[in-house]
């Protein structure tokens, strides 16, 4: 097992709060306008989720084995969010800071909650030229493989070999089979507007270490960590397409010159096709020197040479106010990554989602992980896990 004790105790939280940019989710559509004068706006949203959980775990070992049960929050934490505009002349100025928190702090701490804060950015935007983002927000890279995720609302996986069963965080949802989590980091990144349904994104990224740092030696990035996106969204034969492709590219080095230099790179892409009620989506990625998990490797430079791919094929039927959703998604790493050694990481799940109103969401769900050692069964591992809680956004 690979360093299982501190990588759950770094488990974060993952939404994605510019769900409005993509006029793609009624979860973002709600808040709460607190001011609104002399061209000037400021206003609150959030989401709370709770769910009752129960897991059968089966893994290498029997001492492992066991069926736990959980009032836990889902894929989504729990948020607070605030969100600035100004109109000076032509320009349009913006701010959103979000503050996050788990509701999971009773088994180890009574009193453990922290503040976690997701985004903290400004924006200026003009319609001929387009916007720039300066601060912290989510990274480009797999930014909409799951921003599109059908269980975006409801629960997903949790690894009991990733610590995710015990955790105090979020579930994983379809991190780590289908696609890396797109870590929140300082940037500055420019949007170009919507030209006849195609977006352009292009940022630089504070850098993270993917270089081992030896007793005489330090490593350093000369140049910052590059991520861009393109979008584009059209009709054909009835149907709504919004189609990605996103990427990532950084080079580490270090001061002794024994130690190679470390590139780390990714690709990321998928396609959405809506027509009526129905929604097909499926996607993937392909990743080097970057973990098959997290963007920011997690802090782990032993992730210089992993290799990494995946993909996430998911359908959904929506009728009234009843939608079922069905997901698969699958992760092979090589052997670097997160376990310790090469392993296939599989998700499948069915969710059953039912709004009460524009605020209020129930949902049901069933989950199956899977680990399937390449070089050793010691993480194999099947996890089952029945999931029914409740969503309220405002």
């Amino acid at each position: 097992m690979h360093n299982n004790k501190n990588f759950k105790h770094r488990l974060l939280p993952v939404f994605i709060a510019s769900l409005p940019a993509l006029g793609l989710s009624s979860m973002a559509e709600a808040e709460i306008m607190l001011y609104d004068k002399d061209q000037t706006t400021f206003s609150t949203d959030g989401y709370i989720n709770a769910f009752y959980v129960n897991s059968n775990v089966n893994r290498e070992g029997d001492q492992y084995d066991r069926r736990q049960a959980r009032v836990k929050m889902g894929f989504l934490p729990n948020y607070l969010g605030f969100n600035m505009g100004k109109q000076v002349d032509d320009l349009k100025l913006g701010a959103r800071a979000s503050f996050w928190v788990t509701i999971n702090d009773s088994q180890t701490n009574g009193t453990d909650t922290a503040i976690d804060v997701r985004q903290f950015y400004g924006t200026v935007a003009n319609p001929q030229w387009g916007e720039v983002l300066i601060g912290k927000d989510f990274g480009l890279f797999a930014r909409s493989n799951i921003l599109l995720d059908e269980l975006l609302a409801g629960y997903g996986q949790v690894s009991d070999t990733l610590g995710l069963v015990d955790g105090g965080g979020v579930s994983f949802g379809n991190i780590g089979t289908g696609y890396p989590y797109p870590f929140p980091t300082s940037q500055i990144t420019y949007r170009t507007p919507v030209m006849d349904g195609l977006r352009v994104a292009v940022g630089i990224m504070d850098p993270v270490d993917t270089n081992d740092s030896s007793p005489t030696g330090k490593a350093y990035q000369e140049n910052p960590r590059t991520e861009s996106e393109i979008t584009y969204q059209f009709d054909l034969a009835g149907a709504q397409i919004y189609s990605w492709v996103n990427g990532s590219y950084q080079t580490s080095d270090n001061t002794d010159s024994t130690v190679n230099s470390v590139t780390s790179k990714g690709v990321g892409y998928g396609v959405q096709a809506k027509m009526g009620g129905l929604t097909l989506v499926g996607s993937g990625f392909q990743a080097k020197g970057i973990n098959p998990f997290f963007t920011n490797n997690a802090g782990e430079p032993t992730l210089r040479n992993v290799d990494s791919d995946g993909y996430l094929l998911q359908g959904s039927y929506k009728l009234g106010k009843n939608r079922l959703a069905l997901s698969y998604g699958k992760t092979n790493d090589d052997g670097n990554g997160v376990v310790g050694s090469g392993a296939d990481y599989e998700t499948r799940g069915v969710a059953l989602f039912h709004d009460v109103n524009d605020n209020l969401k129930l949902v049901a769900e069933y989950n199956q992980f899977k680990i399937n050692g390449h070089d050793t069964s010691a993480q194999n591992e099947d996890t089952d896990t029945f999931a029914v809680g409740a969503v309220l956004t405002w």
